[in-house]
C-alpha cells in the first residue's frame, strides 16, 4: 500500500497518476476529494482531511508500506517551522506506530550551507527532513531549487507585457527543474521496495540557467520579447502580505528568496543521478506557450 499525500496538487497528482501503472493499492490523503477526477476516485481509496491531522494519519497509514509526503506551507502560519516541522510531527508518530516502511518527502537544496541557516522555507524543510529522519524510517528527501512551473505565476505579465519578475539577479545562473520529473523520480522511489536507508536524492534539471537566460529562451519560444526585471525582496513581501500571507511566511519567503541570490541553489554539484531530463525550453514547449497562448 502506497499513501499519496497532496494528490490534487502540481507534484502529488502527478506522483499519483505515475505510480497508478504499478498495480501496488493506493490510498490518499485529501481535504477535497471531489477536486480529485471520477477515474482516480475509482481507483484509489480516500482518507479525507488534512495530513497535519493525527486522526487523519493514524486513518490513511494502517496497513500502509510507503508515503508520499510533501507539505504544502499554510501561507498564514504563525511561523515557518509551524508550517512544516510542527505540521509533520502527527505524520511522524503515525510512521512509527504503523511501521511505515519508506517515505519520500519534498524538500530543498541547502543543507550543510551556510545560507540554509537563514533561509526561511527551506530551513525549515531540512529541519522537518530531520523530524522525519529521526523515526528511523527509510527515508528519501528529494531536494530541488526552484521549480520551472513556478513561472505559471506569471503568466499575465509575460503575456501582457513581456515582463516577469523575481528578486533575485538576473545573471545568477542556477538549476531549475520541471514538477513532472520531481514526480517520475518520487513514483519510481515509492514503487520500489528494495531501497532502505537515508539519503538525499538532489533533482537538479538538465542545465543551469539565469532569468536572463530563460527570458531569452521564452523569446525564442514564445515568438515575442520577453525581458526579465529584478525587483526588491520588500516588494515581493508586500505583495505576499497582501494576498493574507501572515508576517512571518512573508518574512520567510523573502529570507529564502535571498538565500538563494547569494548562491543557495548552486551548493550541490550535478551528477549523472541528479539530472533530469526536461529542459527549460522543453518546458516552455509542452507547459508555458499553451498557458500564455491560452
Amino acid at each position: 500500500m502506497i499513501v499519496v499525500t497532496t494528490p490534487t496538487g502540481a507534484i502529488g497528482r502527478q506522483v499519483l497518476q505515475n505510480i497508478l501503472p504499478s498495480g501496488e493499492p493506493i490510498r490518499v490523503i485529501a481535504r477535497d476529494p471531489s477536486r480529485l477526477s471520477p477515474e482516480i476516485r475509482d481507483r484509489v481509496e480516500v482518507v479525507q482531511g488534512s495530513h497535519g491531522d493525527s486522526d487523519v494519519v493514524n486513518r490513511a497509514f494502517a496497513g500502509a508500506d510507503a508515503v508520499f509526503w510533501l507539505v504544502s506551507a499554510d501561507p498564514r502560519a504563525e511561523s515557518v517551522e509551524a508550517a512544516y516541522v510542527d505540521f509533520s510531527r502527527p505524520a511522524c508518530a503515525a510512521f512509527q506506530s504503523h511501521g511505515i516502511k519508506r517515505v519520500v518527502g519534498i524538500s530543498a537544496l541547502g543543507r550543510g550551507t551556510a545560507l540554509a541557516r537563514n533561509a526561511g522555507h527551506v530551513t525549515a524543510s531540512l529541519k522537518m527532513d530531520d523530524l522525519i529522519a529521526s523515526t528511523g524510517v527509510s527515508f528519501r528527501a528529494l531536494t530541488m531549487p526552484g521549480f520551472m512551473d513556478n513561472m505559471l505565476r506569471q503568466v499575465e505579465p509575460i503575456r501582457n507585457q513581456g515582463l516577469f519578475f523575481w528578486p533575485i539577479a538576473g545573471d545568477r545562473k542556477a538549476p531549475t527543474c520541471a514538477t513532472r520529473d520531481i514526480a517520475a523520480v518520487a513514483a519510481k522511489l515509492l514503487v520500489d521496495p528494495s531501497w532502505s536507508g537515508q539519503a538525499i536524492a538532489p533533482v537538479l534539471g538538465p542545465e543551469d540557467l539565469s532569468f536572463n537566460d530563460m527570458a531569452q529562451i521564452m523569446s525564442d519560444v514564445l515568438g515575442k520579447p520577453v525581458r526579465f526585471q529584478q525587483i526588491p525582496g520588500e516588494a515581493v513581501r508586500s505583495r505576499l502580505l497582501g494576498n493574507g500571507y501572515s508576517e512571518a511566511m512573508a518574512q520567510a519567503m523573502v529570507d529564502m528568496l535571498e538565500a538563494k541570490n547569494q548562491g543557495l541553489d548552486n551548493a550541490e554539484p550535478r551528477a549523472p543521478q541528479s539530472t533530469t531530463p526536461t529542459s527549460f525550453r522543453q518546458w516552455c514547449e509542452d507547459v508555458l506557450k499553451p498557458a500564455v497562448l491560452s
